[in-house]
C-alpha cells in the first residue's frame, strides 16, 4: 500500500494577517500604557495565531485500509472511484456541482482537489470532497489501496 499523509496548512499571508491583528490589538490599547500594549500585541497575536493554526491542522491520510479525512474515518472498501480535479473542475464541485449530502473537507486557498464516490449501500453520502495540494498522488494512494 502506498502510504500518503497531508497537512493542509494555510498560506503564508494568513499568518502575516495572524500577526498585523496582534499588532492592532496593541494599537487599541495603546492609550491604556505600555503594558497594555504589550499584552494586546501578545494576545492578539496569539489567539489568532491559535485560529490560523487549527484551521489549516486538518489532515488527509489513507493508512491501514482507509482514508482518514480530518474527523471522518471510511474504508477503502466503501470508495468507489476517485478523480482528481483541477482548479476549475474544484471549483465547479464545491459551488454549484456540490451535492448537500457530500462529505467536504475543503479548504478555499486550496485550488485542486479529489471527488471519491462513497459506495456503501448504508451511508447516504454521494461522495467526498477532498482538497489536496497532490491530487494524483492521493488518487494513486487510494487505488493502491484497494488493491
Amino acid at each position: 500500500m502506498q502510504p500518503y499523509e497531508e497537512r493542509l496548512t494555510a498560506p503564508p499571508s494568513w499568518w502575516v494577517i495572524a500577526a498585523m491583528i496582534g499588532v492592532a490589538c496593541a494599537l487599541m490599547l495603546l492609550p491604556l500604557g505600555t503594558l497594555w500594549m504589550l499584552g494586546g500585541l501578545i494576545g492578539g497575536a496569539a489567539l489568532s495565531a491559535v485560529a490560523v493554526s487549527s484551521y489549516g491542522s486538518a489532515r488527509i491520510r489513507v493508512v491501514g485500509g482507509a482514508l482518514i479525512a480530518g474527523d471522518a474515518k471510511i474504508p477503502v472498501t466503501a470508495l468507489g472511484e476517485a478523480r482528481a480535479l483541477d482548479a476549475d473542475e474544484a471549483l465547479a464541485w464545491r459551488t454549484h456541482k456540490a451535492d448537500a449530502r457530500a462529505f467536504m473537507l475543503l479548504r478555499g486557498y486550496i485550488r485542486t482537489a479529489v471527488r471519491v464516490e462513497i459506495t456503501d449501500p448504508q451511508d447516504p453520502t454521494p461522495y467526498a470532497y477532498l482538497s489536496t495540494r497532490t491530487p494524483e498522488r492521493l488518487v494513486a494512494a487510494l487505488a493502491a489501496g484497494r488493491d
